[in-house]
């Protein structure tokens, strides 16, 4: 009896040790496979002069990088799972925090590049692009500068990826840097959204009689608002969840998620730019074949007139 019930408290112990590497697993299967389709249709939508754009060569990048975070969490997670006692190297482990961290700097950085839609570097003072992007770039490079030093603090917890994993709980509560850096990320995007979706109001405002302009303005504003609104809310979670749970299983689980979310909204803001386009562009190819067409039976049923005439 005692050997069964210590084989059952070896099973719950083992459950219990790698519930968070499946939790991490299943989370990343499911927004790696949401963002690996839309990537493929937004390839497909795309047209040569969307690609040429550095919008969409940035956009590009950014699902790059969240797919290699993807394939580096299930290499991570995978591993803790089947062999827990012998885990990935100490390279690896650190490349996976790297890129759990760092890339949203990168993303927010592609939601910023909306202003110059409104601001076009070509003919827009300096000084008024001095005043715009001043307050985003200061705090991007104090961004870079908390994750610089909670990355140097990471590192020196352990000399072995063993150690870290078992060192996270100390890391990760009430950590000053990380709590920092994502307060500062939500002013970030804050300034940003609202920045951009006033002053489109304000630019806007006069022809917004035109239906079909006016539906295309309220479908940015949308787009716009939900790439702000959905990582916002991840962001608070994670600022709660840092300062409350001394466990960062659920905190990172959180992280985790929002990279994908974040990539997603800026590539469905994309995928409906691109399809905008090659729809307009199949159009106007359309036009011009019928208009091809329409002038080639003018064209026979003139010789036919002429023919008969003679």
């Amino acid at each position: 009896m005692s050997s069964v019930t210590g084989s059952e408290v070896a099973i719950d112990a083992f459950i219990d040790e790698i519930r968070p590497s499946f939790n991490y697993i299943v989370a990343d299967a499911a927004c790696s496979g949401c963002l690996f389709t839309l990537l493929v249709v937004l390839l497909g939508f795309s047209t040569k002069e969307s690609r040429r754009r550095l919008v969409f060569q940035l956009n590009v990048l950014a699902i790059c990088v969240a797919l290699t975070l993807s394939v580096l969490t299930g290499l991570t997670s995978g591993k803790a799972i089947v062999d827990p006692f012998n885990q990935v190297s100490m390279r690896v482990y650190i490349t996976a925090i790297v890129f759990a961290f760092y890339p949203p700097l990168l993303y927010d950085s592609i939601l910023l590049t909306r202003l110059f839609t409104l601001y076009p570097v070509t003919i827009t003072p300096w000084f008024t692009l001095v005043k715009i992007f001043a307050f985003p770039f200061c705090i991007k490079c104090a961004r870079v500068v908390v994750l610089a030093l909670w990355f140097n603090e990471y590192v020196k917890f352990g000399s072995t990826t063993q150690a870290l994993v078992q060192n996270q709980g100390a890391i990760w509560y009430r950590n000053r840097n990380m709590t920092a850096e994502w307060t500062m990320q939500t002013a970030d995007n804050l300034y940003s959204v609202s920045f951009f979706l006033y002053n489109l109001h304000v630019r806007t405002s006069s022809i917004r009689s035109v239906s079909g302009i006016s539906e295309r303005i309220r479908q940015i504003f949308y787009i716009s608002a939900a790439n702000f609104v959905f990582p916002l809310l991840f962001n608070i979670a994670q600022i709660i969840l840092i300062t409350a749970d001394r466990s960062p299983y659920t905190g990172s689980l959180v992280l985790l998620i929002n990279n994908f979310v974040t990539v997603i909204g800026i590539l469905c803001a994309t995928l409906w730019l691109s399809g905008s386009e090659w729809v307009r562009g199949h159009k106007e190819a359309l036009a011009d074949a019928e208009d091809f067409a329409r002038w080639g039976g003018d064209r026979f049923h003139a010789a036919s007139d002429v023919s008969g005439g003679v």
